[in-house]
C-alpha cells in the first residue's frame, strides 16, 4: 500500500514503525464524517473554479458511493491503510480514476482530521444528550410516583432530617440537567470549521471557507489557521463533561448499592440488572451499579490522559494529537453504555416504602423540628437547640424516640411544651411544613414537578 506522502522518501517505513504510526484501527469510525467533509470540500472546489463542475460532481458521486457501500456492508475498511483519509482517497481513485487524486486539493490531513473529529463529536454529543434526556424522563416518572414516600435525608452518611424519595431523586434531576447544559455549551463553542486551515498556514488556493462551514452546519470558519488544526479544547471540555456525568452516575449508584443492602432494604434491584454468586446461592449482587461506579475512574483516566498529552505541545499540529481519538472514543462509549444501563436499572427499581418510612423515624431526624416548635413558642433558637439536644440525649439513655417521651418528661426540659408537640414532630409534619423553594413539602414539590415537566417539554 503506497502512502499519500511517499514522494520525498528514498526507502519505506519500518514495518513496526508503520504500524505504530497508523491510526486506521481506531479512526475507522470517522468514515462518515470524513466522507461528509470531503463532499463539502469538493463542492466548494467546484464552486470556486479550483476544480471543474464536472470533476467535482464525479468526485462527489464517487464519495457517496463509497459511503453507501460502507453503510450497506458491501465495502470493508482495510487495515492495510494508514488512516481513514488514505483509505477513502485510495478507494475513490480506484473507482473513478485520476480525478480522485484531485480530492485533496487545498487541504491537509491536519485540517481534515480536525474537521472529522468535530463532525463526529457533534453527533456523539447529540446521542449522549438524547440518553440523558431519556434518563431524565424515567427519573421524573419516579419522582412523581413518590412524593409521599418518606425517607431519611443524610449528611455525613448519618440520618439528618426526613425528606421524601421524590425530593431526594430530584437532586439528581438537577445534576443531569446541568450535564445536558454542559454538552450544549460545548457543542456551541466548538462549532467552527477548521477546514481550509491547511497544514497550519492556510493555502494559496482561493478557498471559500465560509461556504464549506455553511454546508457542514458550522457557525463559521475557524478564525486562525494554526488554532484551527491544533485546537483540542473542545475534546478536553467534552472529557470533563463526561467525567462529571460519570461522577453523578457513580454517586447515584453508590446510594442504590447502599439502599439495596440487607441493612437498609430500601429497594430491590430487578433481576435483569443483578447477578449471583458462584458459591453462595442466596446472593443477588448489584453488579451493574458497581460497574458503572467503577467505570467512572476509567473516564477520569481518559480525561487526564488527554490533558497530559496536550500540556506541552507547541503550535501547530503534532503527531501526539493522534492520541486524542482512542481516549475520547472510549469515554463516549463508556458514558453512553452507562447511561443506557442505568436508565433501565432505575426504571425497574422496586422501592420498599415501609422500610424507608420506618428508617425516616429513626435517628432523631425530627430533632430540628422540635427546636423549631420551641422557637414558635418564643424560645430563642440557640436555647431551643440546646433543649432539643438534651431531650435527644435523654432518649438515647432511655432507648426511645422523641415521640415516645411523655409530655411530663418533655416539660422537665421546657414548660412551654404542650400536647401539640407530638403532631409537630411527626415525620409527615416534618416534611409537609417545608415548602420553601426546593424543599420536600407538597407545595414545593408540586412546583418542582411542574417545572420539571415544562423542562422536558422544551
Amino acid at each position: 500500500m503506497a502512502n499519500l506522502w511517499g514522494g520525498r522518501f528514498r526507502s519505506g517505513t519500518d514495518k513496526k514503525a508503520y504500524q505504530f504510526n497508523a491510526s486506521i484501527g481506531f479512526d475507522c469510525r470517522l468514515y462518515k464524517a470524513d466522507i461528509t467533509g470531503s463532499i463539502a470540500h469538493v463542492t466548494m472546489l467546484g464552486k470556486t473554479g479550483i476544480l471543474t463542475e464536472e470533476e467535482a460532481e464525479t468526485i462527489r458521486c464517487g464519495l457517496k458511493g463509497i459511503l453507501e457501500d460502507l453503510e450497506a456492508g458491501k465495502l470493508t475498511i482495510s487495515g492495510e491503510y494508514e488512516d481513514i483519509h488514505s483509505f477513502v482517497e485510495s478507494v475513490l481513485t480506484e473507482r473513478i480514476g485520476e480525478t480522485g487524486k484531485k480530492l485533496h486539493t487545498g487541504r491537509s490531513r491536519n485540517d481534515q482530521v480536525a474537521l472529522d473529529m468535530k463532525l463526529y463529536i457533534r453527533e456523539e454529543i447529540g446521542e449522549a444528550d438524547s440518553l440523558l434526556f431519556g434518563l431524565l424522563n424515567v427519573l421524573e416518572e419516579t419522582i412523581e410516583a413518590h412524593t409521599e414516600t418518606y425517607m431519611p435525608g443524610f449528611t455525613h452518611l448519618q440520618k439528618a432530617q426526613p425528606v421524601t424519595l421524590a425530593h431526594h431523586l430530584d437532586a439528581y434531576f438537577e445534576m443531569f440537567k446541568r450535564d445536558r447544559s454542559r454538552l450544549a455549551d460545548i457543542r456551541a463553542r466548538m462549532n467552527t470549521s477548521p477546514l481550509g486551515s491547511g497544514a497550519l498556514a492556510g493555502t494559496t488556493y482561493p478557498l471559500d471557507r465560509e461556504y464549506t462551514a455553511q454546508l457542514l452546519g458550522f457557525d463559521g470558519a475557524a478564525a486562525n489557521s494554526m488554532d484551527g488544526v491544533s485546537d483540542r479544547d473542545y475534546l478536553l471540555e467534552l472529557l470533563s463533561a463526561c467525567s462529571i456525568i460519570m461522577m453523578h452516575l457513580s454517586r447515584f449508584c453508590e446510594e442504590i448499592i447502599i439502599w439495596n443492602t440487607d441493612e437498609y432494604r430500601f429497594i430491590e434491584i430487578d433481576d435483569a440488572f443483578s447477578t449471583g454468586s458462584s458459591i453462595m446461592p442466596q446472593k443477588k449482587n448489584p453488579d451493574i451499579a458497581e460497574l458503572i461506579r467503577g467505570k467512572c475512574g476509567r473516564v477520569y483516566g481518559d480525561m487526564m490522559s488527554l490533558f497530559t498529552t496536550l500540556k506541552g505541545l507547541p503550535l501547530a499540529y503534532n503527531k501526539d494529537m493522534q492520541e486524542d481519538k482512542e481516549v475520547v472514543f472510549d469515554a463516549l462509549d463508556t458514558v453512553k453504555d452507562c447511561l443506557e444501563l442505568f436508565t433501565g436499572m432505575l426504571g425497574t427499581l422496586r422501592f420498599n416504602k415501609e422500610a424507608m418510612k420506618k428508617s425516616a423515624g429513626g435517628g432523631f431526624t425530627n430533632a430540628t423540628d422540635l427546636a423549631d416548635y420551641l422557637v414558635k413558642k418564643g424560645v430563642p433558637f440557640r436555647d431551643a437547640h440546646g433543649i432539643s439536644g438534651r431531650l435527644v440525649l435523654s432518649c438515647i439513655e432511655k432507648g426511645c424516640t422523641l415521640q415516645e417521651l411523655s409530655l411530663s418528661e418533655m416539660k422537665e426540659e421546657c414548660s412551654l411544651i404542650e400536647e401539640d408537640v407530638y403532631e409537630a414532630i411527626s415525620i409527615a409534619a416534618c416534611v409537609e411544613k417545608r415548602n420553601t423553594k426546593g424543599a420536600p413539602g407538597p407545595e414545593a414539590m408540586a412546583k418542582t414537578i411542574a417545572d420539571n415537566r415544562e423542562y422536558l417539554k422544551q
